[in-house]
Formats: structure tokens, C-alpha cells, sequence
């Protein structure tokens, strides 16, 4: 569906839901404008209505560091986080001509839209449960995890020996993301424990891609095979 993306009707269509990591929008410390508009033209060409919720990325990973280098806690590094995580958010929302909202209350309110984009919550939740919760909100039976990795591996994929799952259950998922998870600000790790426990709960289908291939993106959006992970 081509067109403007803030289209009255989004209800009608199926829903998905994007985690957008952050490390996609930025080349070091400078915004990756280009894969924003590329992404955005993407949505605009599907028969979909989406939520997005946008990752800290860099940025949010540096101003996390300065607040522990100043002795400040960890709740206090998630604070300033989630402020470069909703920074990203209205970008990409103006990219892809959709609604900027900063809670759950919002997008329920605003779910007509084709496209509602949010960013970070409260501290302690990442975006990843940030875009579980959004699925249940938006009622989307789809989310599509979008990072720098092109799926879900059994261990850092940097390791020659690492191991990349076609498909997995969410109790493996699961077990995975409890060995690495460890609810720092800014911390990498496959998908968060509280997210898994929510796309676990309501039978929310996953799927992991490379976000900077727009094709298997696509893929992943339609709900068909694709290069990465399917969680289900």
C-alpha cells in the first residue's frame, strides 16, 4: 500500500510490531538518516499497520556511561537512556509519517494510525519489552525484532563456532536470554528476559533480522521465511 502512512483505516489492517534497534540508526555518533528514509518508504509500501519502538542505540549507551561515571545508579542511567531512546523515536517517527507517543495509554488511544512509533518506558524495562508490551497493546500476533545481527545465535556470533537457530521456541529463547541478561542500561543481549516472558504469554510470533537488509525485513514483516530467526 503506497501512500500516506497516517492513514484513518489502520485498524482494518493486520497489525506488526518493529523493535528497532538503536545501533541501526547511528554510523559512530552520526544519525543514519538514509536507512531512516529507506525503512520509512518500506512501511509505506505494505499492507500493514505497524508500531515501532525505537532503541538508545550509541548515544543512549554514552549518556548511560556518564551517568554511572558520575556515581549515579542504575535507575538513574536507564532515565537518561530512555531519553535518547524517545530523541530516535520522534526522528523516525517524522521519517515515517507516523505518531510520536510516550506511553501505552497513547498508542491504545491513537491505534488507528498506521504507524504509532514510541521509545523507552520506565527504567528497568528495555525497548525489547517495550515492543512485547506494544504487541499485546496493538493486539499484533507479529513483532519483528530489527538489530545489527542477522538472528538469534547460541552464543556471541563473533565466535566462529556460534551456532544461528532457524527457528526456536520461546522457552528456548528464554533460557537464552536469562544465561546473558543482565538489566544493565545499555547492555547487549539477544532479546530481554521480561520480553520473552510477554511474547511467551500471548503466543506472540518473533522474528530476528539483519535490519539493514530491507528485503528480509520485508520478509519477516509478511511472516515469510526469511535469513534470520523465527520464535514461535
Amino acid at each position: 500500500m503506497h501512500g500516506n502512512a497516517r492513514s484513518p483505516f489502520g485498524d482494518n489492517m493486520e497489525r506488526v510490531v518493529l523493535s528497532l534497534g538503536g545501533s541501526l540508526l547511528f554510523d559512530g555518533y552520526k544519525f543514519n538518516t538514509e536507512f531512516v528514509k529507506a525503512l520509512g518508504e518500506l512501511l509505506r509500501s505494505l499492507p500493514f499497520s505497524f508500531g515501532v519502538v525505537v532503541g538508545g542505540g550509541s548515544v543512549a549507551r554514552l549518556y548511560a556511561q556518564a551517568a554511572r561515571s558520575l556515581s549515579l545508579n542504575e535507575f538513574y542511567a536507564d532515565n537518561v537512556a530512555i531519553l535518547s531512546t524517545r530523541q530516535n523515536a520522534m526522528l523516525v517517527a517524522a521519517s515515517v509519517n507516523g505518531i510520536y507517543v510516550q506511553s501505552f495509554e497513547e498508542a491504545q488511544l491513537f491505534k488507528r494510525e498506521r504507524v504509532v512509533v514510541m521509545g523507552g518506558t520506565i527504567p528497568g524495562i528495555t525497548t525489547d519489552a517495550d515492543s512485547a508490551l506494544l504487541a499485546e497493546v496493538l493486539g499484533a500476533k507479529r513483532l519483528v525484532n530489527l538489530s545489527t545481527v542477522d538472528g538469534v545465535y547460541d552464543k556471541n556470533p563473533e565466535y566462529p563456532d556460534a551456532h544461528k537457530y532457524e527457528e526456536m521456541s520461546y522457552d528456548q529463547l528464554l533460557s537464552l536470554a536469562m544465561s546473558s541478561d543482565d538489566r544493565s542500561a545499555g547492555t547487549h543481549f539477544v532479546f530481554d528476559v521480561v520480553a520473552c516472558a510477554i511474547i511467551r504469554r500471548s503466543k506472540i510470533e518473533t522474528h530476528f533480522v539483519n535490519g539493514r537488509d530491507l528485503e528480509q525485513v520485508e520478509r519477516a514483516i509478511r511472516g515469510l521465511k526469511h535469513a534470520g530467526t523465527v520464535v514461535k
